[in-house]
Parts: structure tokens; sequence; C-alpha cells
């Protein structure tokens, strides 16, 4: 089975998402850069918002437990493109 992968529109849908919902309101250039380049994995790409965002995401434990959710439910529309 592949890994699903997200499209630089993907991820332009999703940072607007997080932004809107939990206030995760990425510099430009950090947007740029994730669209770019996305992480490949749910953790990985949660991981990278944090790090964006200048915080440590073991100090956010239901925080992180919210935007990981959100990135996986990204990455679930990104493996079927019929949604």
């Amino acid at each position: 089975m592949d890994t699903p992968k997200l499209t630089s529109k993907d991820v332009g849908f999703l940072l607007d998402d997080l932004c809107v919902r939990l206030g995760f309101c990425l510099d430009p250039t950090d947007q740029a850069a994730l669209r770019a380049s996305p992480p490949t994995n749910v953790d990985s790409f949660a991981e990278a918002v944090f790090r964006a965002e200048g915080l440590d995401a073991s100090n956010y434990r239901h925080l992180w437990r919210q935007v990981r959710e959100m990135v996986a439910q990204a990455f679930k529309k990104g493996s079927n493109p019929s949604y």
C-alpha cells in the first residue's frame, strides 16, 4: 500500500483549517516550505506545524492531539481523491 501524499493544494487547505480552527497561523515562508515539500507522514507533518509556531509539542498534549487529528484527516482525504 502506498503512503498517501499531500499535494500543495491539500497542504494549503490544511494550513488554512489549522489557522481558523486551532490558531496555528503559520508565517507565509513556513507555509510555502510545507507546500513545496510536505512531510510524508502524519506525525512529521504535525511536528513541523508545531516547530513552525515555535512550540514544543510535548508541552501541549491536548493541542497536539487536535493538530494530529486534523493532519490525519487530511492524509486520509489525500489518499482518496474522490472526496
